[in-house]
Parts: C-alpha cells; sequence; structure tokens
C-alpha cells in the first residue's frame, strides 16, 4: 500500500462562498491531496488569534500535516467579506481597504509560520469574489 501524502497543507475559513474558487485554484496547482485546515476566519487564526491556545491548536495540526502525510508546502487563505473580520461592511465596503488589510494579516501568518517552521514553503492567498490572488510567498 503506497502512503498518504499530502500535495499541500490548506488553512481556509469554513465559508462555503469561496469553495469553488478554492477546488479551481488547488486544481490548477495539481494539488489532489490537500490536507484541510477549516477554520472561521482561516490564517486569521495566525495573524490576529482571539487567543493563544487557538494559534496553538492551529500550528499543532499543521505540524501533524507535515508529520502524519508528508506536505512539504503550506498554503494560507483569506476571503472577501469573511464574518471573522467583520465581513466587507467592516472596511465600509472599500474592497481596496479590506484586500491590504488581508495582505497585512497573510504576513503576520506567514512570519508566524516561517518562524515555527522555518523549513517549510509558504504561500499566502487572498479570494474575493472574482478570483484568488497570490499577495505575498515566503522562504
Amino acid at each position: 500500500m503506497t502512503p498518504y501524502i499530502a500535495g499541500a497543507t490548506v488553512l481556509c475559513c469554513f465559508d462555503h462562498r469561496v469553495r469553488h474558487a478554492l477546488t479551481e485554484f488547488l486544481d490548477q496547482q495539481q494539488i489532489r491531496m490537500p490536507d484541510m485546515i477549516v477554520v472561521a476566519g482561516g490564517s486569521k487564526t495566525l495573524a490576529s488569534p482571539s487567543s493563544d491556545s487557538e494559534r496553538e491548536f492551529i500550528i499543532e495540526q499543521i505540524q501533524l500535516s507535515l508529520k502524519l502525510h508528508g506536505a512539504k508546502r503550506i498554503i494560507l487563505i483569506n476571503h472577501s467579506d469573511c464574518g471573522a473580520y467583520g465581513g466587507l461592511a467592516a472596511f465600509q465596503g472599500n474592497v481596496q481597504m479590506e484586500a491590504q488589510h488581508h495582505a497585512n494579516e497573510l504576513q503576520k501568518a506567514l512570519t508566524f509560520v516561517g518562524e515555527n517552521l522555518p523549513n517549510v514553503a509558504v504561500e499566502a492567498y487572498f479570494v474575493d469574489f472574482e478570483g484568488i490572488w497570490k499577495l505575498v510567498d515566503g522562504r
């Protein structure tokens, strides 16, 4: 029996509105068997967690994916109108302001992952209702 190897560990929000874009993106990236970590806010749990225990839990889940399923790539995803961030309304409907905020949040998440898992490739993306955009790229 061939061991299961994850194509990537993907941290994303549970909002179903972005599921189609995410599925297409993973197909385009030829990631057929991702380890999905699906929680409210996605990488918000690393960038701006509500508690240290939330951050610790997520980093532990990522570590387990790497250890148990041999993932060599981590993908962090945030999306537009995310309720965990207060939705688009929190940015007064300004999509550019929202995208910049998510870019900053994704950078914080990348830094945290880089400090805790320095030998793994990490990428961060923002999904809006027109597509998925690569904002920042770690190591």
